[in-house]
Order: structure tokens, then sequence, then C-alpha cells
């Protein structure tokens, strides 16, 4: 095994048990400064580094992966990974990334200014494996090696001295599901290089030519939602009774009789939601419904399944999957002749839907796209909600979902919002579009399978944990307060709940978390009980 500080590109080749491991990670601020406050990093189990590759650092991503068991099939995996690779850097099979792919490949200067700017990295200490630079430099001496003459003819001369064999397929396929693909280190990059487009590239070899891709994400998510209309797996009768279920909820949390408009042909939105609220968090459409009654939004839901789930988990590992999704989408609007799609609060879905489906489409297939974040601000700024922001007097951070501030350029209006309605909030250090990803983006919020879990908490969510608590310094151990994490994202809401509870951060210091529209919902003026549950628990 090699000490994390000492691993080289070239490594990835070294036929050892495991590569490295994480030795150290990165200092939490008080409480969790004290011994004892967090639990320890275990060993991969033996089955599963039998079974599948744990051999990179003893986490396993790829789920549906397992080591091959026979030389055929080792060079079968060799063999269509170099398939995968030659169509990743043809023009003609891979024309919609094929520029920014090329000038990432070709152009870097290796000044790690990327380094500083990634959250994996800083977190375990400055690991080598994690510098995002160090996959990226993997994947450049292999092509340079099997697909360039220089590489071919001096091979180690021109860096190109990457040995391709199946374990280095594999290890490499791992590392790429170790980077959140957030785009901080193409926004700090000095030449404007993309590492995440690479790590991407690489997860779209392995799924799109290799049929490799972690069942979360695949089956449980994209074939899930392809097959059934929905990541969740429900019908459409049951989402009809869900949406009885949330009218019945808004009249017994608040006395209001308001009704949710479906299949409303002609409305001027289409409002999609991440499927994942209506099952995990209620809470945030019948906030929705709310604030378009109060506001007098002409809008709709639909009930065509891939209509209402504003999912689309291709575009963290495969372009195909991500068009057919992208595409069906667009149909639902168009059968209900909808002026726009308005997407709530799920970030990966303002990216599929508002920028990577321009990649996918033609204009004359493509409904427009908007974020509801300057609607809200708008509907704010305009006086149709009278509000109390005294009834959210409690210290309240912010956090910036990537695929929100970086991808879309939106950071000002969520802020217009929150500042509103909270009179105690607080910026998290960096902020806006220097965040820091919430550790569960491209995928990790949802990947469990056996101890990647323990990757995402303790690892790809260190740095958000960090700032949230670095937020909240000055209120943190008294648990008294009560502190509201604000997460506009259902995939970042994900990886924050699983934050609290791996460090048992609410039971011990009273720190939530929630979406940006309940606590709009709860500084409403004729709101006569507190629209979140946490103050209900604080009356009593």
């Amino acid at each position: 095994m090699i000490n994390g500080k000492d691993l080289k590109p070239q490594d990835i080749s070294k036929p050892v048990k495991q590569l490295t491991k994480i030795d150290k990670l990165m200092d939490l601020p008080a409480p969790y400064d004290k011994p004892g406050m967090e639990p320890e990093l275990t060993e991969p189990k033996e089955e599963w580094a039998e079974k599948f590759c744990a051999s990179l650092d003893g986490y396993i991503g790829l789920d549906t992966f397992e080591t091959p068991k026979t030389k055929e099939e080792k060079e079968e995996l060799v063999k269509k990974f170099l398939s995968g690779l030659e169509k990743m850097l043809s023009d003609e099979t891979n024309r919609s990334i094929i520029q920014p792919l090329m000038l990432s490949l070709d152009y870097c200067a290796k000044c790690h200014t990327c380094s500083e700017a990634c959250h994996i990295y800083a977190a375990t200490d400055g690991n080598e494996l994690y510098r995002p630079i160090f996959r990226s430099d993997i994947l450049r001496r292999i092509v340079k090696k099997y697909f360039t003459k220089s590489g071919k003819l001096f091979g180690s001369l021109v860096g190109a001295d990457i040995d391709l064999t199946w374990e280095t397929v594999a290890r490499l396929g791992e590392l790429a599901y170790r980077c959140n693909l957030c785009r901080r280190c193409a926004q700090t990059c000095p030449l404007g290089l993309d590492n995440g487009v690479l790590a991407r590239e690489i997860r779209k070899i392995f799924s799109q030519e290799m049929g490799i891709a972690p069942k979360p994400l695949h089956e449980k998510g994209t074939m899930l939602q392809l097959k059934t209309g929905s990541s969740t797996g429900i019908t459409k009768p049951a989402f009809l009774d869900i949406i009885e279920f949330l009218e019945e909820d808004i009249e017994e949390k608040t006395g209001w009789n308001i009704k949710i408009p479906i299949d409303k042909k002609g409305a001027d939105i289409l409002l999609t939601h991440n499927a994942g609220e209506f099952m995990a968090w209620p809470e945030n459409p019948i906030a929705f419904a709310i604030l378009f009654e109060k506001a007098g939004i002409n809008y709709t839901l639909s009930s065509d399944l891939i209509g209402y789930d504003n999912v689309n988990y291709g575009i963290w590992y495969d372009d195909a999957q991500a068009k057919k999704v992208a595409m069906q989408q667009f149909e639902a609007a168009k059968r209900l002749g909808v002026n726009k799609i308005v997407i709530a609060e799920c970030g990966h879905a303002h990216k599929a839907a508002a920028v990577s489906a321009d990649r996918m489409t033609t204009s004359d297939n493509k409904i427009p796209v908007e974020s509801f974040l300057p609607m809200l601000a708008e509907i704010i700024k305009s006086g149709k909600l009278k509000l109390d922001p005294s009834k959210n007097n409690f210290p309240v951070t912010l956090h910036d979902p990537c695929n929100v501030v970086r991808q879309m350029g939106i950071v000002q209006p969520q802020r217009e919002i929150i500042k509103a309605v909270c009179p105690q909030f607080r910026e998290m250090t960096p902020h806006g579009v220097d965040n820091y990803c919430c550790g569960g983006g491209s995928g990790f919020a949802i990947m469990n399978s056996m101890n990647f879990g323990e990757f995402r908490n303790k690892v790809s969510t260190r740095m958000k944990f960090k700032q949230i608590l670095d937020a909240f310094q000055d209120t943190i151990e008294d648990s008294s307060i009560p502190k509201y994490v604000c997460a506009p994202c259902s995939n970042c809401k994900g990886a924050i709940r699983d934050i609290l509870e791996f460090y048992e951060v609410t039971a011990k210091f009273n720190v939530h978390y929630g979406g940006l529209v309940e606590l709009v919902v709860n500084a409403l003026a004729d709101l006569e009980k507190p629209f979140l549950e946490f103050l209900h628990d604080d009356e009593a």
C-alpha cells in the first residue's frame, strides 16, 4: 500500500491488493474537534474486496462491477474501455462535449490551482489520489499511449507510461466516482479547464460501452424512471393519491383549502419537483402550492410521471439515458401546452433541463426552462405575500447548490428571498459561485451500497459540515437555540440530512435542515401556527 502523499499517476497499474488508504482527515471545528465526537474510518469487509474492486482506496462505488474471473473477461474489459476511449475522442460520436474535453486533455499546466479548490482533496489532508488532476493525468497518459503517434513511438519519454490492465481500468472507474462533478475546479482554473468533464467521460465510457454504472443511479434511477415514469417507481394513481394527501395536509397545517392543479391545459407554467420531495419531504411541494396560490400563479403539475418528476440521473453518467429522460419531460410539457417549465428545488434538474438539454435537442423540440428562484424573488418584491420575518427569528445559513450557482449563475435571488424572511441570516464562507459542494453531488447522496456511505459522510461532505459548524459557531453548543441549514435542492438536502444524522447534530445541538420555500411559508403573516415542525417542538 502506498502512502497517499507519495502516490503517482503511474501507480494506478501497480499489482497491489489496495493502492492506498485515507490516513488523515481535515480537522473539524468545535465541538467536533474533541476526541470521540465522530466515528472512526473502517476497513472494507473481506467479502466485498474479493467480489468488487476495492483495490483503489478500499471504498466501492461501482456496485455492479464484479471482479472478472477469467483471462478472457479481463481482456474483454480492456477492449471495451479502449473502444469507449476511441468514441470519446471522436467528433462524430462525442460532438456535444468534444471541445471542452479536448481542451482539458491537452492544455493542463499542472499549476494545481484546482487542487486547492477541491473539497475532497482538502478533506483528505492532501491525499494525491483525490487531487483533481490525478485522475485526469491518468486518462491523459492512457490516451497518449494508445491514441497518439508520439505515445506509440516514444512511450514513457512523452508521458505515455500507463499500462492498461484490467485493474487499471477498474481503479480508474472507481476513481471517477471520487469526484462530485461540482466544477469548482473548473471555475478556479486559470485556463478554464474542467477536470469534472474528464471524470464524467470515464463514467460515461463505463456505462455506455461497458454496461457498468452504480445501481442507485442506473437501475433504481434512470431505468426505473423510463419504465414506470418516475425514479420513485410510484404509479400514476399513487401520485394522484399523494396530491390528495398533500391538499389534506395543507388544510390540516394551515386551515386553508388549497387545490393543487393537475394537468391544467394552457397553464403558463409546468412546475416540476424532484420526485423524492413527495416521498421524503412533502412539506416542500406543499409550500410551493401555498405560495403559488397566494401569489395567483397560473401553473400546473403533470400527472404524466415523466412530467412530474424532474429527476434526470443520466447527466451524472450516461448521455444516452440523460437525453431519453429530457426529451420525455419536454414532451409532457408540450402536451399540456404550457409556456415554460419551472424547476423547483432540485439542483441537478436545473442543470439537466436548463443547461445540458441544450446540447441534446434542437430549439423546435425544447420548452423554455427557468429556475423558481428569480420568480419567487419577484413575487416577494411585488408585495403579493404578506410576510412577518420575526417568525423565523433563529440562526439560518444558506447552502448554494452547485448546479444552481455555478452552472446557471443564479446567486442573488435566493439571498433576496432569505433576507426578506430571516432576520438572523448568516452566510457560509465561501458562498455563492465559490461555494463548496454538499458532498452528495453527482449521485453520491443516493449511493449507499456497501461502504460508500462512509466515504460520503466522512470525506465528500466533510467540507460542507465544516462550513455548517463555522456558520453557527456562536450558537452551535447552545441546544436551546434552533438553527436551520437552508438547502434549496433535494439532492443537497439528502446529503445534509445524512451529515446531521451521522454526527448526531440535530439531537445534540438543535440543528435542522430544509428547503427555502418552507421558510417563506413559515413567515406568512396570516399563518396561525408554525409551518416548520421543529418550531412545534419548541412550543411544546
